[in-house]
């Protein structure tokens, strides 16, 4: 018999060690296969960056759809008139006292009035006064709060009025 009629013999397991199957003898001379590659710190934290992108650019799109934010909601007409300082002049116009109707015209815009939880409250009245809490419009400051307060209601609000530069003038419960 020669090599080619021959029977190849399996070794038996647990006869001096593993079973050789036959069938093409293993090149030496190739390189091994690499091991799959595992994801580094760099790429995790680059998906973890986009995942959070793409949650800024869904909730972007939702506020926008939605008609939300402040500056969707304060012109009215493109004059630059808010729609909030429209509508709370309106209510003083309607119900206010003359002084308040007096301080009222010096309101530039109104943030906050639109959001009401009865929780905790706290809508802005800009205005175009200068001074201060200390300065010489003090006065229209409380008359402004005040009037707010008529035009508005909430369980827990406080109102601030600001001056000319967004610093307070005067605040009041309402």
């Amino acid at each position: 018999m020669n090599d080619h009629e021959r029977p190849q013999r399996l070794q038996q397991p647990g006869r001096g060690g593993p079973a050789q199957v036959p069938g093409p003898e293993p090149d030496h001379g190739a390189p091994a296969p690499e091991p799959p590659r595992r994801r580094g710190a760099g790429s995790i934290a680059g998906f973890g960056c986009l995942g959070v992108l793409g949650l800024v650019v869904v909730i972007g799109i939702a506020g926008t759809a939605g008609g939300g934010g402040e500056s969707a909601n304060d012109s009215r007409d493109g004059s630059g008139a808010g729609s909030q300082a429209a509508d709370f002049t309106s209510c003083v116009d309607r119900n206010g006292t003359a002084a308040e109707k007096a301080a009222v015209r010096h309101v530039t815009r109104v943030t906050g009035a639109d959001r009401r939880s009865n929780t905790l409250n706290n809508p802005e009245v800009f205005t175009d006064f200068d001074g201060g809490p200390a300065g010489p419009h003090q006065a229209e400051g409380k008359l402004i709060a005040s009037a707010f307060g008529s035009c508005y209601e909430s369980d827990n609000g406080l109102v601030t009025v600001r001056d000319r530069t967004g610093g307070p003038l005067a605040d009041g419960a309402f």
